[in-house]
C-alpha cells in the first residue's frame, strides 16, 4: 500500500511517501480502505518526538480516518453488526476493552490507552487495521472528508465541553484560539447547545471567520494583547462561565476572564507543558481547572450522530493528496489554517 511514514524523528523532510506492507486484521479487527484522513497538531509533535516516546519505526502519523471495510476478522456476533463494504468513520481513542475502566464505559481512561497515530501506526495510508469496536457506520449523506474532519476534534470537544465541563444553554464560553480543529468544534457544539461564544484569534481574518461561523464576539490578540481585559469588559465586567484553553501558557489570562465559580477546560498545551499560575485566582474565585483527553465510545456515537444529522458541521480548511502530507503539516504548524486540514486518499494518492 502507499503511505507517508518516517524512520526517524525530525522536521517535515523525514516524511516519506512510499510503499509499505498492507496490515492484516487480527481477531476482532477490520481492514479499512481509507478514503480520507485528517491532520492534528499531535501528528507534528510525534514526528518531532519527545523524551520517552518509543515508537516502532517506521511510524505512520494520523488519528482521523474514514473509508470502507474490505475485510472483517470478527470473533463474535457483536462484531458482525458491520459488514464488508460498509462505509465507516474511525474512533482514534484506543481502549483495550478489557480493563476496569473500559468495562465501566471510561475507555478514554484505559490502563493501556493508545491514540491512533501517536503510539501506534495511523491513518496516513491506503489501508488501516483497527478493532471493530472503534468503527461507526456512515450514512450515505456523510462524505468521507467530513467524517474524517470531525472524528478526533468533535469527540475531544464533546467530552470536554459537555461531559466534563457541563456547559448549558445561556452560559458564555471563551475559546482561546479561533482557528484550530478542537476550537472550531467547540464553537460549533457550544452554539448548538445555546451558549454565547467569545473567541480570541491571532489575526483579524481568523476572528472574522469565527464570527461567520457563529461566534458572538471576537478579539484579535495581535492588536489587543491585553485580551483578558477586553473579554471582561465585553461581559459587562461579569466574566465568562467557561474557558477553553488548550494553549497552556495563556492560563493566567484565561483565569482572569472567569466569573466566580467558573471553569477552565483544557485538552492540551500547544505552547508548552510548563508555566506558572497565580493560585490566588483559583481559590479566591472558586475556579475549577478541568482536564480531559479524547472521549468514550458513547461520546463518539453521540457527537458523530449529530454530525450525521447535519446539526454539527465540521469546517474544512483545505485538502491535500496523501503524497503532499508534509506540505499539509507545514500549513498546520504555521497556523495558516482555519478548521481542519484533510488528506484525500485514493484516486489522488
Amino acid at each position: 500500500m502507499k503511505t507517508v511514514l518516517f524512520r526517524q524523528h525530525g522536521g517535515p523532510e523525514v516524511l516519506e511517501y512510499t510503499d509499505f506492507p498492507t496490515p492484516k486484521p487480527k481477531p476482532g479487527e477490520a481492514l479499512i480502505k481509507l478514503h480520507a484522513s485528517a491532520l492534528n497538531r499531535m501528528d507534528i509533535m510525534v514526528r518531532e518526538g519527545w523524551r520517552g516516546l518509543n515508537l516502532e519505526m517506521p511510524h505512520i502519523n494520523g488519528a482521523d480516518g474514514a473509508g470502507e471495510i474490505v475485510e472483517l476478522n470478527a470473533r463474535n456476533s457483536l462484531e458482525v453488526k458491520l459488514k464488508v463494504g460498509d462505509r465507516v468513520v474511525i474512533n482514534a481513542n484506543l481502549g483495550c476493552g478489557q480493563c476496569e475502566n473500559c468495562l465501566s464505559g471510561y475507555d478514554n481512561r484505559c490502563e493501556t490507552w493508545h491514540l491512533l497515530g501517536e503510539t501506534v501506526r495511523g491513518s496516513y495510508a491506503e489501508f488501516l487495521a483497527i478493532p471493530i469496536r472503534q468503527l461507526l457506520k456512515l450514512p450515505a449523506s456523510c462524505e468521507y472528508q467530513q467524517a474524517a474532519a470531525a472524528g478526533l476534534v468533535y469527540h475531544t470537544a464533546w467530552h470536554s465541553l459537555v461531559v466534563r465541563g457541563r456547559i448549558t444553554s445561556g452560559e458564555t464560553l471563551l475559546i482561546v484560539g479561533a482557528g484550530g480543529g478542537v476550537n472550531t468544534a467547540c464553537l460549533d457544539i457550544a452554539k448548538y447547545l445555546g451558549a454565547r461564544v467569545i473567541v480570541i484569534g491571532s489575526t483579524s481574518a481568523k476572528v472574522k471567520q469565527a464570527l461567520d461561523l457563529g461566534a458572538d464576539f471576537g478579539v484579535d490578540r495581535s492588536s489587543e494583547p491585553n485580551w483578558s481585559k477586553s473579554v471582561y469588559e465585553a461581559t459587562l465586567r461579569k466574566g465568562v462561565d467557561l474557558v477553553v484553553d488548550n494553549v497552556g501558557t495563556t492560563f493566567m489570562e484565561s483565569l482572569r476572564t472567569l466569573r466566580a465559580g467558573g471553569r477552565l477546560l483544557t485538552v492540551g498545551n500547544s505552547a508548552g507543558p510548563k508555566f506558572e499560575i497565580d493560585n490566588r485566582y483559583i481559590f479566591a474565585k472558586h475556579l475549577s481547572i478541568i482536564g480531559s483527553t479524547m472521549g468514550t465510545l458513547q461520546d463518539f456515537s453521540k457527537v458523530m450522530g449529530l454530525v450525521f444529522a447535519g446539526k454539527l458541521n465540521p469546517f474544512i480548511d483545505s485538502s491535500f493528496p496523501l503524497r503532499e502530507a508534509a506540505k499539509a503539516q507545514e500549513r498546520l504548524w504555521k497556523n495558516e489554517h482555519f478548521g481542519k486540514i484533510t488528506l484525500d486518499i485514493g484516486s489522488s494518492l
